[in-house]
């Protein structure tokens, strides 16, 4: 495929980056600073652009079989108003709508949406006071790609740790499985691309760990 991925400078989404490449896709790197991706190879496109601006969304959108959507927020921003999530999906799901790109994988993490109920008594109050703001933006994020009628699947990692491809990754389907643990940001890219043409992973909103 010709994939899209929306925040692929830093973090999980460079991840994301490599391991479309590596599983031999073609890739659309957005980000503001796609440019400085230090990371060359003949079926990426590195493309400068900001995730709120319709026009460079647009633009990006353009030839794209899917969008793998991972987008964050530094530390520092978890304390105050955050609506990027939300935001960002409310200009890209109409843009895929019009242009006819039915595949969106979007990278949540555990918390958000009805994956919170099964956030254990004793990380509640700690979950909420880090990264309440952050995930009720997310959970908003969700419901606009659960009602989009698109091609979705959300992913929920647990707590994302630097590392490469484990292979111990857990998927946990059913909503009784979930738990929060530790995953790295390798093992999540690794599943998110293995998954991204699995017909039965359309509308389902996996929670992934290793631990």
């Amino acid at each position: 495929m010709f994939v899209l991925v929306m925040g692929a400078s830093r973090g999980l989404g460079l991840e994301v980056v490599k391991a479309a490449l590596g599983q031999g896709h073609s890739v659309r790197a957005f980000a503001r600073g796609a440019s400085g991706i230090k990371l060359t190879h003949d079926r990426l496109e590195k493309f400068p652009g900001d995730a709120l601006a319709s026009q460079d969304v647009r633009r990006a959108l353009v030839g794209v079989d899917g969008v793998i959507q991972v987008l964050g927020v530094s530390n520092r921003d978890l304390f105050r108003p955050i609506d990027l999530f939300s935001q960002a999906t409310g200009v890209l799901v109409p843009l895929m709508i019009s242009q006819g790109v039915r595949r969106l994988v979007a990278v949540t993490g555990f918390g958000a949406g009805d994956s919170a109920a099964a956030i254990g008594p004793f990380q509640r109050l700690p979950f909420r006071m880090l990264f309440g703001r952050a995930y009720d933006d997310k959970t908003r994020q969700e419901r606009l790609i659960v009602a989009s009628g698109l091609e979705w699947t959300i992913w929920r990692p647990g707590v994302l740790i630097n590392g490469s491809i484990s292979g111990k990754a857990k998927i946990l389907m059913a909503p009784a499985q979930w738990r929060n643990g530790v995953v790295s940001r390798g093992d999540v890219a690794a599943n998110v691309l293995s998954h991204l043409t699995d017909v039965a992973m359309i509308g389902q909103k996996p929670v992934i760990i290793r631990f």
